[in-house]
């Protein structure tokens, strides 16, 4: 079958925690093309490396993954403003990646990111944002929010490991005002949210924040409500490195975070490359997503994947 083999310790992993049967993997792989062939409102790929990433992030189970596969592409059709016209050699692009800036799904601010060479003893990635490093309104909520889709996919669509193992994030709040969230409406904070939780078949094992604000509570009960119980649990405020060090070893953090894995600068360039280096890739995805005018039964809305915006308009930020 046309997929990547894994290293054994890997295929452990994804045996054990993802219901991964060796010997079903093939047939499970073939139930899902099937499957996609008859949908005549789905327009999406079909191979088997990436049909294989979506049954992973569903841990096996046939009818998640069919779900999660059309819920990908019909949020895809129904965001257009993020997901149609991606090229990462784009000005705005490139404003952003050469400004060394991301946007984290979780929390709906620019950010500069750091992906770090090493993996926790869990094998999954971390990332670390630092939203003060961006001035309020460099670049607006869909710029940033559609490069950061932009790594989202190139992670399915070519890092294994992360999409076995999962990965966590820390969000560096040094340096941030209101104005950095200022920008950023209830409406979109939904939006974004319901695509990764919902869309996406990666693991999110851990959220942990320092150099939290002042007032930095408040703010943050208006976006808890669109996470899932699941991830609110693994959502942790620590009050200091040492706190954080609990969580994630030393051994891979970077040296201005009291880690052993160099300096930022040093281990910067991979994040930005492994963007631009699946330019063709974002600009073929624009063939796939739904047809709603096919979709057998009821089409789906955007308030069906939403909700209605009006409801969200209370939460803005004074």
């Amino acid at each position: 079958m046309g997929y990547r083999e894994v290293s054994p310790e890997l295929e452990a992993i994804a045996v054990k925690e993802l219901n991964e049967d060796p010997k079903r993997r093939d047939q499970d792989i073939q139930h899902i093309k099937d499957w996609l062939s008859k949908q005549p409102h789905l327009r999406a790929r079909d191979d088997d490396q990436w049909i294989l990433t979506f049954l992973r992030g569903c841990k096996f189970s046939l009818e998640k993954t069919k779900q999660k596969l059309d819920t990908f592409y019909t949020l895809r059709s129904a965001l257009p403003d993020i997901f149609i016209n991606r090229d990462p050699f784009s000005p705005k692009a490139q404003k952003y990646l050469s400004s060394r800036l991301a946007l984290v799904w979780c929390v709906p601010i620019g950010r500069v990111v750091v992906e770090l060479p090493r993996r926790s003893p869990e094998g999954r990635r971390v990332i670390i944002w630092r939203p003060g490093l961006l001035a309020p309104g460099s670049l607006s909520a869909e710029d940033v929010s559609r490069v950061n889709f932009m790594n989202a996919d190139a992670t399915l669509h070519e890092d294994d490991a992360t999409v076995i193992c999962g990965e966590v994030t820390i969000q560096d709040f040094q340096g941030t005002t209101m104005a950095h969230f200022a920008s950023w409406t209830p409406w979109q904070m939904k939006r974004i949210t319901t695509c990764f939780q919902d869309g996406y078949p990666l693991r999110a094992k851990g959220l942990h924040m320092i150099n939290v604000p002042s007032g930095f509570e408040k703010l943050f009960s208006l976006f808890e409500q669109f996470f899932k119980e699941k991830i609110r649990k693994r959502i942790f405020v620590h009050a200091n490195l040492e706190s954080l060090h609990k969580h994630v070893p030393k051994e891979i953090l970077p040296e201005e975070y009291g880690g052993d894995a160099g300096p930022i600068d040093k281990i910067q360039s991979e994040w930005r490359s492994r963007i631009e280096r699946n330019a063709a890739f974002f600009k073929e995805d624009d063939k796939y997503g739904v047809d709603e005018s096919k979709r057998p039964g009821k089409p789906k809305t955007q308030t069906d994947l939403f909700g209605v915006e009006g409801s969200f308009r209370q939460l803005a930020v004074d």
